[in-house]
């Protein structure tokens, strides 16, 4: 599904990322761990095509399509969905209007007419019900007044609603208590299914309980340094990241 082949990427002409090599496959949940500043939001951020980053090397492919040079707008299209790290407030767009406007334009760019009425309806009660969001909760301005958790709880409803292909979630676990992380966790593990895939990026192996990941990678210095299962999450936890420092030298 993501292939990612010697991407070097970074901003104001500094890579960030140098050499980067990943394949994800439908129906698969990597995680991307990594000490701070090691390049896993750049990584997240490059996937997902945000502009003021520039790619200096490398491909990325997503079904079988060079998607390099897309757009951020046409990658959210094609099924590329990014929980940011700090979403954004607006003030004024309901969290339903916004979803309503986001369906739509992924269905125009397809060709489709908009999402009659109804479906939506239907569609927005059933994803509410299943994430246990209070319908209130979708009249409010977009992120306006959230609490972290209610920020996170949103974003999983987003993706719930706009049914991605790929879900690359950064640091979606930032700032949640535990009760909040059960929540969103429980979301992401309901959505999953053969024909998606999930990207986590995070600090901490405590999602990873709750998300259980096929493969965990490392990132340091811009580079994937080690993969393996969950257990190695629960060594990073137990020794922290000094140790692979080590067996690289």
């Amino acid at each position: 599904m993501l292939k990612i082949k010697d991407l070097h990427a970074g901003l104001e002409g500094k890579d960030i990322l140098q050499g980067i090599n990943l394949d994800v496959k439908a129906g698969e949940v990597h995680a991307i761990m990594g000490p701070n500043g090691s390049g896993k939001s750049t990584l997240a951020s490059v996937v997902a095509g945000k502009e003021e980053f520039d790619i200096t090397k490398g491909e990325i492919d997503f079904n079988d399509e060079d998607i390099t040079e897309m757009d951020p707008e046409e990658r959210a299209h094609k099924g590329i969905f990014l929980s940011f790290q700090y979403p954004v407030e607006i003030p004024g767009v309901s969290v339903t209007n916004f979803i309503k406007t986001a369906i739509n334009e992924t269905r125009k760019s397809q060709g489709l007419e908009d999402m009659p009425a109804s479906e939506m309806l239907k569609m927005i009660k059933d994803k509410a019900a299943m994430l246990e969001i209070d319908r209130k909760f979708l009249s409010r301005s977009l992120n306006e007044g959230f609490s972290g958790g209610e920020k996170k709880r949103n974003e999983i409803f987003q993706m719930a609603m706009l049914e991605p292909k790929l879900a690359i979630l950064d640091e979606t676990d930032s700032g949640l208590d535990i009760d909040a992380l059960k929540v969103v966790a429980n979301g992401v593990n309901k959505l999953k299914s053969e024909d998606n895939a999930v990207l986590l990026i995070t600090h901490y192996q405590r999602l990873l309980d709750y998300i259980v990941p096929d493969y965990v990678h490392v990132l340091m210095d811009g580079k994937i340094v080690k993969s393996g299962t969950k257990e190695l999450a629960y060594e990073l936890e137990e020794k922290g990241y000094d140790w692979i420092k080590e067996e690289m030298v």
